[in-house]
């Protein structure tokens, strides 16, 4: 594959003003729909040879996020792309202000292997409703998934508008020496800063979605019940292995011992215990994978769970219990499904722990006390989150999407992802029916003073 001539093309095609109308726009997403939704079948089959993941969680994680997403652009696109009319200054007067939105050209989407269809599709989806022409780039990693997002795509759509080019280190490195308009990445931090680099050579805008540690802050006042209930879902979807899942609870030692035992109670009856694949279980995505979280396990402090099938690569659902900031599982994001529990009498004291570390993708809290959920809200600094939930922010088309600091770089969804690969050009149009002297030498006091009153 001549990656070099690809691009080129979608520059000429892109030049050509051929992604720009935006009824071309909406019919391509149109189209992207009709194909995800005629092939399900495939897509299901495919993800479940790479995860084992069941149909219902590929729907849920997966396809449901993609056609929310596609119908949210489809219905606001032409809202989003019109012109914008401004107010205009005195000082420029007669003239009009207006801003309008622009593709930004050629763009590159790298994406990660944990979601490899909407991690994929959905900032496809943004780049394609801005007008963008688009080379997309998935995880070797989950090769099936790869495999059928290539052949649909690069059966259907022509190669000048949208395409995907399959290839592990070698592939990304070779396509991240193309000059691009912009390159979107999802992934880890230290890839991101790789990318980071090579997109500085280009003076290329990047958005980086990367990930982190983040805590979930519980106190005494929740309903432990249902919030065991909510953690236990959002920790242990898809195997952990999710940016944004819960990396470590924060628990209000009063709490610390009926919060364990709820955690314990609804594992045992979301994930029964099993050494088969079965619908409740995801596949570690690889042996490496699977070998790095085995390691991470302190085998003295497991409060639940601990087992694991090497052949099936899989990890029942492990609580660990205390657990302080200083132990190895504290040093990385874990991305797996082993929670580490750490229970604290002083509020200020952890939230200064938390500040040390680098900002997280996300933070979660369990409270009904406003004066401490809006505490810990003003300070400290994260991506986005959930206050008495876990997760489902990102379901919110409304939300924007993103990291900050080490956790990411600019954000996505809905019209903040239109946003992302679109420049918004900024026009003031003056008439040639008059024109005042004031700007236009001779430069005099007078005129100053009418500048100062007019300005100031």
């Amino acid at each position: 594959m001549d990656i070099l001539k690809i691009v080129n093309k979608q520059k000429a095609s892109f030049n050509y003003n051929s992604t720009k109308e935006i009824n071309f726009r909406i019919e391509t997403l149109k189209k992207l729909k009709h194909l995800l939704k005629e092939n399900e079948d495939k897509l299901y089959i495919a993800i479940y040879s790479d995860f084992k993941k069941s149909e219902f969680e590929t729907y849920l994680t997966e396809l449901s996020l993609i056609y929310n997403e596609l119908n949210d652009v489809i219905r606001n696109l032409k809202k989003w792309s019109k012109q914008k009319s401004v107010r205009t200054n005195l000082a420029n007067f007669p003239s009009k202000s207006y801003i309008i939105p622009e593709p930004l050209g050629t763009v590159l989407i790298i994406s990660a292997w944990n979601y490899p269809y909407q991690l994929s599709l959905i900032p496809a989806i943004s780049a394609i409703a801005a007008g963008n022409t688009v080379v997309l780039n998935p995880s070797e990693i989950p090769n099936n998934t790869s495999k059928i997002l290539a052949q649909l795509i690069n059966s259907n759509f022509d190669v000048n508008h949208l395409t995907v080019i399959e290839g592990g280190v070698e592939t990304t490195t070779e396509l991240l020496q193309q000059k691009w308009d912009k390159i979107f990445f999802t992934g880890s931090t230290n890839v991101g800063k790789i990318i980071y680099k090579a997109a500085a050579e280009n003076l290329t805008p990047v958005t980086l979605e990367l990930g982190g540690k983040s805590p979930t802050f519980i106190f005494k006042d929740c309903d432990i019940k249902l919030t065991a209930k909510r953690i236990v879902w959002a920790k242990f979807l898809n195997a952990g292995q999710t940016c944004i899942a819960p990396d470590y609870l924060l628990v209000e030692k009063e709490i610390e011992i009926q919060l364990l035992k709820a955690l314990h109670h609804q594992i045992e009856l979301a994930y029964p215990i099993s050494k088969k694949i079965n619908e409740n279980y995801v596949q570690i995505i690889n042996e490496s994978h699977f070998q790095r979280l085995t390691n991470l396990i302190p085998t003295d402090r497991i409060y639940s769970g601990g087992e694991y099938n090497i052949e099936e690569r899989v990890i029942h659902p492990t609580i660990l219990h205390n657990i302080n900031f200083e132990d190895l599982i504290m040093k990385e994001e874990i991305f797996g499904p082993l929670l580490p529990v750490i229970s604290f009498d002083n509020l200020d004291d952890v939230i200064s722990k938390v500040k040390k570390k680098e900002k997280p993708l996300a933070l979660y809290v369990y409270s009904k006390n406003k004066k401490i959920i809006n505490k810990i809200l003003n300070e400290i600094s994260f991506g986005g989150g959930a206050i008495n939930e876990s997760l489902v922010h990102l379901s919110n088309s409304n939300l924007p999407f993103g990291g900050v600091g080490a956790s990411g770089i600019g954000n996505y969804h809905s019209k903040a992802g239109f946003d992302t690969f679109t420049h918004y050009k900024s026009i003031l149009h003056k008439s040639f029916l008059f024109e005042p002297s004031i700007k236009y030498l001779p430069f005099t006091k007078l005129k100053r003073r009418i500048l100062k009153m007019l300005l100031e």
